[in-house]
């Protein structure tokens, strides 16, 4: 243990050395929908462009307070940007989350409720819709030919083959939107319209976990005279940034804060040297996710890439799947190398007391 406590020591000493990056905040975009010359819809008379862009500025600042969280806004006022802009914007300040708020239409006046959409293959000749409702709004730039390279957002064959390319952060994103709806359901008892796939052009283009929320319908009279209203806006704004602090704070990355990152960094260093020492930690139970889905899967071994010992939960309509579990964190950490070395580079450890996930840092501060 003398071993490990110098490497600690040293490696800590390491960090001190200013370096560039270090510290870095967990960077949120919030893009409000439409803006100058593209109003949105207009259902009943409320300006979309308008209602997205207030619930937005209102859940920067909720977020703003936190400390370690950086807010970036697309627009702060009635401007018009282009879909790819926003993700320009997205990609250039090395964001950690990308959220954009809508309000929805339809021909149905009755259609009321929230949906959170994540990218993928439309599923349904609805999510179809109102995805290319969304994409529409490239013909509205000057250049759309040139930035756009011939991308018809009526065809969904123009969608395929750029969507497989953007998996990459699915998981994450199916996460958020999970938050997010139920915090649209649970708090504000909204009509839960579930998370959806839909090929958005502005989530294909930003390269991290990004979610697309239409906060209800301004078809509906009486949900467009609430999401119009300042309560409604208020209630959306705080829904959808609760939404984030949850995934902030779940995040393998940034829970605990910048503080964290160093947490695990000197974690890395602790496997290379003390996997053989056993680390145990009374009443705790490590487990090692893998992966998170809203779908349901078998856990036999070809769904994990040849891993065994699978196991799962289900928390708020998504499926968190975890290999291996131990009370020597020492021991988690090889099966966490393991699983990565497998084609999982993103696992990471959780742990659990008493059957209910709790803070990893402060269960390594306890022993």
């Amino acid at each position: 243990m003398k071993m490990k406590a110098f490497v600690i020591i040293l490696f800590a000493l390491f960090l001190s050395i200013p370096t560039i990056g270090q510290n870095k905040p967990f960077v949120v975009v919030l893009d409000a929908g439409h803006g100058g010359k593209d109003p949105g819809n207009k259902g009943n008379g409320f300006i979309e462009k308008d209602i997205s862009l207030n619930i937005v500025l209102q859940a920067g600042k909720i977020l703003e307070k936190n400390k370690n969280i950086k807010v970036i806004y697309t627009r702060k006022t009635d401007v018009f940007i282009g879909l790819n802009e926003r993700a320009v914007i997205a990609n250039r300040a090395d964001a950690d989350l990308f959220v954009s708020v809508h309000c929805n239409a339809a021909s149905n006046k009755q259609a009321y409720g929230t949906e959170t959409f994540v990218l993928g293959l439309h599923k349904s000749e609805e999510n179809f819709e109102v995805a290319k409702k969304e994409n529409q709004v490239i013909f509205l730039e000057d250049n759309h030919e040139e930035i756009y390279s011939g991308f018809d957002p009526s065809s969904p064959e123009s969608l395929i083959g750029l969507i497989i390319q953007q998996e990459e952060y699915l998981m994450q994103s199916i996460e958020l939107a999970s938050y997010v709806q139920n915090n649209f359901t649970r708090q504000l008892k909204r009509r839960d319209r579930s998370v959806k796939q839909a090929g958005f052009w502005v989530l294909l283009k930003t390269s991290m976990p990004s979610v697309l929320i239409e906060v209800g319908f301004l078809t509906n009279i009486d949900e467009g005279k609430y999401l119009n209203s300042a309560k409604g806006q208020s209630d959306m704004a705080e829904a959808i940034a609760k939404a984030i602090l949850s995934y902030y704070e779940s995040d393998a990355s940034f829970s605990g804060g910048v503080s964290n990152q160093i947490q695990n960094d000197v974690q890395i260093v602790d496997e290379e040297i003390t996997h053989e020492e056993p680390e145990i930690y009374q009443d705790v139970i490590f487990k090692v996710q893998l992966a998170a889905s809203s779908k349901k899967m078998e856990t036999k071994a070809n769904n994990f890439k040849g891993l065994n010992s699978i196991t799962f939960d289900k928390e708020d309509k998504i499926y968190r799947y975890y290999y291996q579990s131990s009370s020597d964190y020492n021991q988690i950490l090889k099966f966490q190398k393991e699983a990565r070395s497998k084609g999982y580079p993103d696992a990471f450890i959780v742990a659990f007391k008493n059957g209910k996930k709790v803070n990893i840092n402060e269960v390594l501060k306890s022993n």
